[in-house]
């Protein structure tokens, strides 16, 4: 199986692309995921230069959400089975074909959605919502100005305040990447 690797810590351009060993047990309470869509993070970032809450044992494959179809269930996982289309925060292990989640952070993905766009619903999403509402306490009819607005989250805000707010403005330091924000 291939696999983005972290062998230790430091850039993006110290991780290497190779082969590790296929999963082959999977947990009482946990799901084996064939990839298909990954998010990458600025969280994972972190994690590869020692700079996150936690630091995986080396080597270790870096990753934190995944969406893809389940492989292989536990014996104790009660919602999910093999085939079912799944997104899963993982913390680590998502940059490679498979990967090993627990049942309570994955969930079913609809058939709609693309992987791509499961693939980053619970970071960037919640992270844009949880920023919106939870801490920002972001009212109907009231303005969001969004800086730094090419990252994720900023479309994931785009996304969020069109829905209850209505209103928004977003600044980016380059004219060439206005046009993304008009798009």
């Amino acid at each position: 199986m291939k696999a983005i690797r972290c062998n230790s810590f430091g850039s993006p351009e110290n991780l290497i692309y190779t082969d590790i060993d296929p999963i082959n047990e999977v947990g009482k309470d946990q799901v084996v995921i064939s990839v298909k869509a990954t998010g990458v993070n600025f969280p994972d970032t972190l994690i590869i230069q020692g700079k996150y809450q936690f630091h995986p044992d080396f080597p270790f494959t870096p990753g934190g959400e995944v969406a893809g179809v389940i492989k292989k269930v536990g014996e104790d996982v009660g919602h999910l089975k093999p085939g079912d289309r799944v997104l899963a925060g993982t913390g680590w292990g998502g940059f490679a074909e498979e990967v090993i989640a627990p049942e309570s952070n994955t969930f079913k993905l609809p058939d709609n959605i693309d992987f791509k766009v499961g693939a980053v619903i619970a970071e960037a999403y919640g992270t844009s919502y949880h920023a919106l509402v939870d801490r920002g306490h972001l009212k109907n009819g009231e303005t969001l100005m969004v800086l730094g607005s090419l990252r994720g989250c900023w479309h994931c805000s785009d996304s969020n305040w069109k829905g209850p707010w209505r209103k928004g403005n977003c600044c980016c330091q380059q004219r060439g990447k206005i046009g993304v924000l008009r798009g």
